[in-house]
């Protein structure tokens, strides 16, 4: 297979850019900025999260393998130059208006929250046929014509489109050219509202295959009615992103939240966001505060790009963290509760090895990366039975399971890694999490992705 060239589509952006960077009027005519002239932290930064962590990787892996050839990226970035050249790479900005970026918000919000079966309500069942979704269609509608218009300059081999926000592209291309779409969150039919069934299962057979996270989510994408191909492949990450930090770096991060040298530290690792289910991880805390006075449970994370004031603007994270601060309060835990917010990379993995294990504690996620980071961390994970990464988990063996559902359940198994001898069990924990973490690796998904854009370029 000859070097491609792909066309990438997400609505999360790589980078987001201050102030300082941000389009001011007229900017967008101007000639494309190359990202290395600016200062990481300073103009840009990194956008949180799982699509980004495994795409970027991903990209440049087949850049070095000459799988591709060039690469352009599509996305979200309202606050953004319109074009921004990084190594092998082009970055391409969509924007929106405040008031269609409130609608698209909420009807994008109303997808997650059914297909993650956290509104059950019929609430949102006529959201086809609302003003909002025009917006959201609308935004799919503009992201598609820049698509397009870059394609006819740049002859596209194969676009590439990520998540279920911009499920309507591949339907709006309306080109012969192989066509992927990869699925994030969990897929569930029994989730999807009836009157969504027509028009989604259009939107996903215009794909000439879609990936998924786990095995369980093929099978129901298959009931649902998808004819393509279907392809399983583990979200991954790039093990040379992280850094094996200085005890000393340990340390400073550490004495700056508040955490002292005797402490017993349990990290979760998620935005704030409902379905990441920290209230459980704060019920846990309280079931075992008065057994184990020197246990704390620390709490890393922020908004998404959908929660930022430079994104999509929701307020979610805010009321959820508001929420989660009240029951500390409630619970009297004060100083056994700390919110670090968003961190760097560095502080992040500084965390990692300060911790004693992790907890994933979501009631339902679409796979779970923060497991893989634990594991090559060398950390104990413990996990909700929800999460797409249980797939790959032993019970015992490389990861510890509870259902989020069930009082009790996590306290539980915090407290086997709490107890009078957890040793044994921690290192076989992390012997079998370090062997499961290869299946999570950019290495190996690059095997897999070239053999599916073989598959879809031949066919």
């Amino acid at each position: 297979m000859q070097p491609l060239n792909m066309c990438i589509n997400t609505q999360t952006p790589l980078v987001q850019f201050t102030a300082a960077q941000a389009p001011r009027s007229g900017r967008r005519t101007i000639a494309p900025v190359d990202l290395a002239t600016l200062t990481e932290g300073v103009d840009y930064r990194y956008s949180p999260g799982g699509v980004t962590r495994m795409v970027l990787p991903l990209v440049r892996h087949m850049l070095h393998d000459q799988i591709l050839d060039e690469a352009h990226w599509v996305a979200l970035n309202p606050n953004a130059p319109a074009t921004v050249r990084m190594s092998g790479m082009t970055l391409h900005s969509v924007t929106l208006g405040p008031k269609r970026m409130a609608s698209y918000g909420m009807v994008k919000e109303a997808i997650w929250g059914r297909v993650h079966g956290i509104d059950d309500t019929d609430y949102h069942d006529d959201l086809l046929w609302t003003e909002a979704f025009s917006e959201y269609a609308y935004y799919n509608r503009i992201t598609s014509e820049l698509i397009r218009k870059l394609d006819k300059k740049h002859d596209f081999d194969v676009f590439y489109i990520h998540d279920f926000q911009q499920i309507p592209i591949g339907h709006m291309l309306t080109t012969l050219k192989p066509k992927i779409f990869r699925w994030h969150i969990p897929f569930d039919r029994s989730t999807i509202p009836q009157h969504w069934h027509a028009l989604l299962a259009t939107y996903l057979n215009s794909y000439d295959a879609i990936v998924v996270s786990s095995p369980r989510y093929a099978d129901s994408l298959k009931a649902f009615g998808y004819t393509g191909r279907i392809e399983h492949i583990y979200p991954y990450v790039d093990p040379k992103d992280y850094s094996d930090p200085a005890v000393s770096d340990v340390a400073s991060v550490s004495e700056r939240f508040g955490v002292k040298d005797d402490d017993i530290v349990a990290l979760v690792v998620a935005r704030m966001d409902p379905v990441k289910a920290h209230d459980r991880a704060i019920d846990a805390l309280a079931e075992l505060a008065s057994s184990f006075p020197r246990l704390k449970l620390v709490l890393v994370g922020n908004g998404s790009f959908s929660s930022s004031r430079d994104g999509v603007g929701l307020s979610k994270s805010s009321r959820w963290r508001a929420h989660l601060e009240e029951m500390v309060k409630r619970s009297k835990l004060e100083g056994r509760i700390v919110f670090t917010g968003h961190l760097s990379q560095h502080d992040l993995d500084c965390f990692y090895e300060r911790c004693s294990f992790t907890i994933l504690p979501s009631v339902r996620e679409g796979f779970g990366l923060v497991v893989v980071e634990s594991w090559l961390h060398r950390r104990p994970a413990i996990i909700s039975s929800r999460a797409g990464i249980a797939d790959l988990v032993r019970e015992g063996k490389n990861g510890l399971l509870f259902d989020p559902d069930e009082p009790g359940a996590l306290a539980r198994q915090m407290r086997r890694l709490l107890g009078g001898h957890p040793t044994e069990l921690s290192k076989g924990l992390i012997r079998g999490g370090s062997l499961a973490a290869e299946k999570c690796s950019v290495e190996a998904a690059v095997q897999a992705e070239r053999a599916l854009l073989t598959e879809v370029m031949e066919a």
